[in-house]
């Protein structure tokens, strides 16, 4: 990945095994990395040859505090997708109820909690969104896993991989991916058979004290959808007022204060 994509992946994760009382010792041995390489890249190829995908999910947070008190934030969300140029995305949590549009030339992030709405130039694809976003401050959630070549993206920084073996989310049978950088460990869990969708992604930052995580469970995936060019159009709601940049703070997974 980036630099600027693997500083983003500090949204991140913590490993089960140390709240279960499983010691490093007791994990099983892992398969070699070509296989982990080998699914990511046809996980990758699936998702870009996808016009148009829909999608919900659950996320959670976590952030440490300098009494290493370790304390977890859940939101969920929703997303519809069509390549090359527009999304339309929700993100409801304890702190913020967002709604991102995109239409090829305008991104537009709503508030609706407070009734406020940002607009960002940004013409080009999702891709170029994704970074518009990432500058400022108001990234969307399991980016990396919606670019149009997620292989060739985040390939480059990976020094360790395995596949794990399999697994189950949300009554799908994965396969079960580790990968390793330098700052943060990331698992992936990818439909098994002949539509790898992503399940599951879990980040942890091992560059931050605690090692918090990132976790985003994928729900009701769907792909070939019908999607009409009117549901990335943003219409300003009533009574609705247009701020700064700056604004985005305030739409944060986080309370403000949070570590």
């Amino acid at each position: 990945m980036t630099n600027a994509r693997a500083r983003n992946l500090n949204f991140i994760s913590v490993a089960f095994a140390a709240s279960l009382g499983i010691g490093i010792g007791n994990v099983p041995a892992l398969a070699a990395d070509d296989d982990a390489r080998q699914l990511l890249k046809a996980m990758s190829d699936y998702l870009a040859s996808q016009k148009t995908v829909s999608a919900s999910f659950d996320a959670s947070l976590e952030a440490v505090t300098p009494d290493l008190e370790k304390i977890q934030f859940n939101d969920s969300g929703t997303l519809l997708l069509s390549r090359p140029d527009k999304v339309h995305a929700t993100r409801t949590g304890g702190y913020a109820d967002v709604e991102l549009f995109f239409d090829g030339k305008v991104a537009t992030v709503l508030g609706k909690n407070i009734n406020k709405y940002i607009q960002l130039d940004a013409p080009g694809s999702i891709d170029q969104l994704i970074d518009t976003l990432r500058d400022h401050g108001a990234p969307l959630p399991g980016a990396d896993i919606l670019l149009s070549n997620v292989y060739d993206t985040v390939i480059g920084d990976v020094i360790g991989a395995k596949h794990i073996g399999e697994g189950v989310v949300g009554g799908a049978e994965c396969e079960h991916l580790f990968f390793r950088q330098k700052d943060v460990d990331w698992q992936l869990w990818v439909k098994a058979g002949p539509t790898p969708a992503p399940c599951k992604l879990v980040i942890t930052s091992k560059a931050v004290g605690g090692a918090p995580e990132y976790t985003l469970v994928i729900r009701d995936w769907k792909t070939g959808v019908p999607a009409d060019d009117a549901a990335f159009v943003f219409n300003a709601p009533s009574g609705s007022q247009k701020v700064g940049q700056d604004a985005l703070a305030n739409l944060d997974q986080l309370p403000r204060g949070a570590p």
